[in-house]
């Protein structure tokens, strides 16, 4: 028996304008678990506006490398009759920024999330993918859209502004204050 909770990736957005990014996975015994531990580990002080969640499990991966050799990883899932259902399509693109893995580039329908990866390939040509994630978007959970989610969930991180180490000085004296200048002996 595993006594580990699951673990669920975790999508941040910045602002409207940008795209979901994975930012980290947190250990949760459900959806609604898993937001709240998002939100408290990844938007306590950075900006943010929305939170997905998904259970890693559920997410299909493949890398440049995999797909050149032919070796697409097969789906964690069980074979599903071929109906068609919706996918979110993330990529990574560079590896310039280390904070995040793969950003959100859209959604597509699909019988399998190996389809899914074929179709976003032909689709989503726009720049080179060096890792792709397919999730079922049945298995993403979202926090709501709605102004007062968003000022609840998000703006008191606002107010809480990283400070450098310098910015809090020093409490009492440096102890460069009180060494003598060498040679000195006490009197």
């Amino acid at each position: 028996m595993d006594t580990q909770w699951p673990r669920w990736e975790v999508f941040k957005q910045d602002t409207p304008a940008k795209p979901h990014q994975a930012v980290g996975s947190v250990h949760a015994v459900d959806p609604e678990h898993a937001l709240l531990t998002a939100r408290d580990v990844f938007a306590r002080r950075p900006q943010a506006v929305s939170l997905w969640v998904a259970p890693a499990s559920a997410i299909f991966s493949a890398t440049k490398e995999e797909l050149a050799e032919g070796q697409t990883p097969n789906a964690k899932r069980p074979e599903a009759p071929s109906v068609s259902e919706k996918y979110l399509i993330f990529r990574k693109t560079s590896h310039k920024r280390s904070m995040t893995f793969v950003d959100y580039v859209g959604e597509l329908e699909a019988t399998s999330p190996e389809d899914a990866l074929k179709r976003a390939m032909e689709r989503f040509t726009d720049a080179p993918a060096l890792a792709w994630w397919v999730v079922p978007a049945s298995s993403v959970t979202k926090s709501e859209d709605t102004p007062e989610t968003v000022e609840s969930w998000f703006a008191p991180a606002k107010d809480k502004t990283y400070k450098q180490q310098s910015y809090y000085g020093v409490v009492g004296s440096h102890v460069s204050k009180f060494k003598r200048p060498r040679g000195e002996e006490d009197e």
